[in-house]
């Protein structure tokens, strides 16, 4: 496992500048598919609906991780998922008030028999601990289910705690 690498300054208002290093950029928010938000906050939490790995409005595989999806390309799945996670949360609150990744939860399509999970759901772990330091160091949990939305092969939820 790499470890993440760490932001200079402090985390959350850095994360703009990290981002820009890494040559990536918000996307924008994905819509949802039924009759829910992209995030919502309660007090000092933003809780972000399930992020699938929407890129330009399309998911670039479908299927289950260890079939038709390697998990390398499921991890690198989960990392984008990580990134409209933060695009969600910059369009509620904004990136600055991170104050801390709480809990991710991944969920990996699995075909029979893969156990891999952690490792898929790594890729999203991996990219809020790189663009947010200590901040983005989290609980978490990787499931396997057998299917998930729009034959998506893995969806990624966050809490994150932000200053008020």
């Amino acid at each position: 496992m790499t470890s993440p690498t760490p932001v200079s300054g402090d985390g959350a208002a850095d994360a703009y500048a990290r981002l820009a290093e890494l040559g990536l950029t918000l996307p924008k928010v994905v819509p949802p598919l039924a009759a829910y938000l992209p995030a919502v906050q309660s007090g000092r939490y933003v809780y972000v609906s399930g992020q699938l790995p929407m890129v330009d409005g399309k998911l670039p595989y479908i299927g289950k991780v260890g079939d038709q999806v390697t998990a390398e390309q499921g991890a690198e799945l989960a990392r984008v998922c990580a990134l409209n996670a933060l695009a969600a949360i910059d369009s509620l609150v904004g990136l600055g008030r991170i104050v801390k990744i709480v809990k991710v939860t991944g969920f990996v399509a699995s075909a029979p028999g893969f156990t891999g999970q952690p490792a898929v759901v790594n890729g999203a772990s991996e990219l809020f601990g790189t663009v947010l330091g200590e901040l983005g160091r989290h609980a978490r949990s990787a499931v396997g289910v057998a299917e998930l939305p729009l034959g998506a092969p893995v969806e990624v939820e966050v809490i994150a705690e932000v200053a008020e």
